[in-house]
């Protein structure tokens, strides 16, 4: 079974990249977040793998950035129900707007930052809930004095990316926002920290 590439990107489309490792090309498939963060054309890459057998033949590959990223596509695909290879992925490109956070709203049956921060719809939020709430590692709070689920934290982030903000440098700059303002600041407060911190130089 093949794990690991590394070598070389030779071609991208909308959905795959050729990665070229001794000699050899391989189509591996990344979710959309992952696939920009592989660099254009002739990067050099390390990536994991992930074997799928398709139900009209052949093998196709999926391809992660990281051990973290693959070992949720797997939960994804072998926990929640109904949901092969494909729809993993798509679920997978949501979810690494930020892993942490997706973990603390899973873990908090947070329907809401589900479906606001990360797009789920409210049907596929409550899936995800109902067979990985108790399968996820445990994700530690989102800010000092802060909680994930917390009003202020809530509207922060959805104003932040709201602004067009990933979720996870966003979280980043509510994190440190709230260390220097404190648990009892206001949204208002902690997205004004967090702009500055977000704001080019």
């Amino acid at each position: 079974m093949l794990a690991y590439l590394r070598g070389r990107v030779v071609h991208k489309d909308e959905e795959s990249a050729v990665v070229e490792a001794n000699g050899l090309g391989y189509e591996v498939f990344f979710c959309e977040p992952s696939l920009e963060a592989l660099g254009p054309e002739g990067s050099s890459v390390e990536i994991f793998i992930a074997e799928s057998i398709s139900m009209y033949g052949g093998t196709a590959l999926y391809g992660f950035l990281s051990r973290e990223e693959k070992k949720l596509f797997d939960l994804l695909r072998d926990a929640v129900p109904n949901t092969g290879a494909k729809k993993a992925m798509d679920y997978l490109g949501k979810a690494v707007k930020s892993m942490p956070d997706f973990t603390s709203a899973v873990a908090a049956k947070d329907l809401k930052r589900l479906t606001a921060i990360f797009g789920f719809t409210a049907k596929t939020a409550d899936k995800l809930i109902s067979a990985l709430k108790d399968k996820l590692p445990q994700a530690g709070t989102a800010g000092a004095g802060l909680p994930p689920a917390s009003g202020a934290y809530m509207q922060a982030m959805n104003a932040l990316t709201a602004l067009g903000f990933r979720a996870g440098e966003a979280r980043e700059a509510l994190e440190e926002a709230a260390a220097e303002a404190g648990g009892a600041a206001s949204a208002e407060t902690i997205i004004r920290l967090a702009l500055k911190r977000l704001s080019p130089k």
